[in-house]
């Protein structure tokens, strides 16, 4: 550990449970019924990243290029799952399409990110793969989670417009050209909006966490800056992907809409 990093002890760590106490008591004043909400969130919170710090600390130790990858591949799984779990769409399977982008897409970005731009030797180092991986995921799968919902919720609303472009003659893509496009930019406006506050608004975690550390600010910012960059590289090139992959699952071979009309 840096001798200049203050430690926190785990009796502090139970001292900060003050801050939900707070948020728990603007619940129980406003009555809006989100104390279950927070104890759970609260507890998946220590228990989910205290396994990952005995975790990382193991795969760091090993430096198995076979142990980081299956990491990868289970924060993927999660990251997929978690998707899957907020956009209520049961007509269309998109899991699958879901699942591999994630996977290739955020493998190439990081890939170059940690190999190309950093410059890591071997590119797979733990240090340097595992936490910018889990940055693109994180990062991307919010994107990805409300680009899918507004698809699905477009193509249900403009039904009869989209079948009426289909009866004269357009095929599936030309009859949802608008519907994609108005979902491809909700998933990338928040990566946008936080390139436009960062620095400014707010300091973003990776440059927080590596002034902490003790690291000079100015090496921090330039990891940001690229960070960044490969964020809305990753949320970009993900969404695309995934948009065009579900979006054919919406549609049979003749091109016919399956989407149900919205109730």
């Amino acid at each position: 550990m840096n001798p200049e990093v203050i430690p926190i002890s785990m009796v502090d760590l139970v001292i900060s449970l003050v801050f939900i106490l707070a948020a728990g008591l603007v619940s129980v004043l406003h009555k809006l019924s989100l104390h279950k909400d927070l104890l759970i969130g609260t507890a998946r919170t220590f228990i989910q990243l205290l396994i990952m710090g005995y975790a990382l600390t193991f795969v760091f130790e090993l430096d198995s290029v076979l142990l980081v990858m299956g990491v990868y591949v289970v924060m993927i799984v999660f990251g997929a799952q978690i998707i899957h779990g907020r956009v209520k769409e049961r007509e269309v399977n998109y899991l699958g399409p879901t699942f591999l982008s994630m996977l290739a897409g955020y493998f190439l970005i990081a890939y170059v990110v940690t190999g190309v731009v950093v410059g890591s030797d071997p590119w797979w180092k733990p240090q340097y793969f595992v936490p910018l991986a889990g940055m693109v995921i994180g990062n991307s799968m919010s994107a990805l989670a409300i680009s899918l919902e507004r698809l699905f919720t477009d193509l249900r609303a403009k039904l009869r417009e989209v079948e009426m472009r289909l009866s004269l003659g357009a095929d599936y893509a030309e009859a949802s050209h608008e519907i994609m496009a108005d979902a491809l930019k909700a998933g990338m406006i928040p990566s946008i909006n936080s390139m436009m506050g960062v620095g400014l608004v707010f300091i973003p975690g990776m440059t927080a966490g590596q002034v902490l550390a003790g690291s000079d600010p100015l090496m921090a910012v330039r990891y940001q800056i690229v960070v960044m960059l490969m964020m809305v590289a990753s949320t970009a090139l993900s969404t695309v992907v995934v948009l065009r992959l579900v979006r054919r699952r919406c549609f049979g071979p003749s091109h016919r809409l399956l989407l149900s009309p919205s109730k």
